[in-house]
């Protein structure tokens, strides 16, 4: 009976571990991400865990994720920071993979024209930067299938 104890809290420990952690931050840092040069596709997805159009459109960021080497997703989490045991608790139950970013601002209106001039401020929202070329997509909507694919197709 021990045995089969042990293996259990190992087999759930080791499943505990699969799942993404959030990482707390500033703006200074989406700001770096925004800015990277590298060679890599950028998407950036804004989203709260409280939010039902969000969390219908993660799984595509994450079938992205799984099935593509020349981009690179970041869940920005709008949740607030003190709630990060609450987001890091919904990503291991959704088996998040994608990083995921808490951002600690709570004053939307300082940060939010620095994304994009055109967003409102509604989530989800998605960001897509291609470094290479310059090229920007901002949508303030829920995402379905086929249309991430599209909104990159649209910046390479």
């Amino acid at each position: 009976m021990r045995k089969k104890i042990f293996l259990f809290f190992l087999l759930f420990s080791l499943y505990r571990l699969s799942a993404q952690q959030a990482t707390v931050v500033k703006f200074d840092r989406l700001q770096q991400l925004m800015n990277e040069k590298s060679g890599t596709i950028q998407i950036i997805n804004f989203w709260a865990t409280w939010c039902a159009p969000c969390v219908k459109e993660l799984p595509l960021f994450e079938k992205l994720r799984s099935e593509s080497t020349d981009v690179k997703v970041t869940l920005i989490n709008l949740d607030f920071a003190d709630k990060v045991k609450k987001v890091n608790t919904f990503l291991l139950k959704k088996n998040i993979q994608s990083e995921v970013l808490l951002l600690d601002e709570i004053d939307y209106n300082t940060w939010i024209d620095k994304v994009d001039k055109s967003w409102g401020g509604a989530i989800p929202a998605t960001l897509i930067i291609n470094p290479k070329n310059g090229k920007r997509k901002f949508v303030e909507r829920e995402l379905h299938e086929g249309e991430l694919q599209k909104l990159i197709e649209e910046v390479q």
